[in-house]
């Protein structure tokens, strides 16, 4: 290695993101359900009883799409813009029988997440009973879901919105452990690196820059929030298995992550399961 190759890698290990907060104003809450009338309506109230216990949600308009104002996913995309809204709420297989299988969002939310900008809840279905018992009653535990660059200040913002005050906060990354395999299987076939050194030091260098990362949330976060617990998970695992851990062993209330993947037409890997 150069002189001028060391000094680089020695001057862009040394660069840490730092963590800008922006607070995220909640307004306009749209809900959108297939049931009707009272079912409909008494769905609302659970949602906004849900909601009115984060952070500062408690001088949000409330609105109401039923299952007969729309059928198709083109009927849902042109309601949407009538209301405005800075979160839209609803849940798996809108119109549809499937949400008894644990397969599939349905097309209307699956539709709903790549076509908008506006941030989705998904909430648990009303009449599947498979949600925690824990389920819509306050937001004390969040976490938040990291791609695979960890810094995203936006998804962090919105976590912090939806926290209540003195709940905790996880912010995670999960390094996925069969890609790192794979990229150490072709490492040590190259006979100019030392196999043992790289994989030493790229398997810490993965873990410190989220570390470093959300070390400057917690700072920033602690300032303005003092009570909010803020706690972070870097590791490396198996993605939704590790992630399917975390949910069930600390009970959590609030998953927040990323949907989209910017690169194709097509749910981010890690959002769909």
């Amino acid at each position: 290695m150069s002189q001028v190759d060391q000094f680089e890698s020695v001057f862009r290990s040394a660069y840490k993101a730092v963590f800008t907060y922006n607070p995220v104003k909640l307004r306009s809450i749209l809900l959108v359900t297939d049931l009707g009338g009272p079912d409909a309506r008494a769905y609302l109230d659970k949602v906004k009883t849900f909601i009115e216990q984060t952070r500062d949600a408690s001088h949000c308009d409330y609105f109401l799409v039923q299952g007969s104002e729309f059928n198709t996913t083109g009927d849902l995309l042109e309601l949407i813009p009538r209301y405005q809204p800075d979160l839209i709420c609803t849940y798996r297989n809108l119109h549809s029988g499937a949400w008894r299988f644990p397969h599939s969002l349905g097309e209307h939310l699956d539709v709903l997440l790549q076509r908008t900008d506006i941030p989705v809840m998904v909430l648990p279905h009303p009449q599947a009973g498979y949600q925690a018992d824990h389920a819509l009653q306050d937001t004390s535990e969040v976490m938040v879901v990291t791609n695979m660059q960890a810094v995203n200040d936006p998804l962090i913002n919105h976590a912090v919105a939806f926290s209540r005050p003195a709940g905790n906060l996880y912010l995670t990354h999960v390094e996925d452990i069969s890609v790192f395999e794979h990229y150490m299987d072709a490492i040590s076939k190259i006979d100019v690196i030392d196999t043992d050194l790289a994989r030493e030091r790229l398997h810490d260098q993965l873990l410190k820059e989220p570390g470093d990362y959300f070390d400057s949330c917690s700072r920033v976060l602690k300032a303005r929030f003092p009570q909010l617990s803020i706690r972070s998970l870097v590791n490396f695992g198996e993605l939704v298995a590790e992630y399917r851990h975390q949910i069930e062993s600390l009970q959590l209330d609030l998953l927040v992550l990323s949907a989209k993947d910017e690169r194709q037409h097509a749910m981010h890997s890690v959002a769909y399961p």
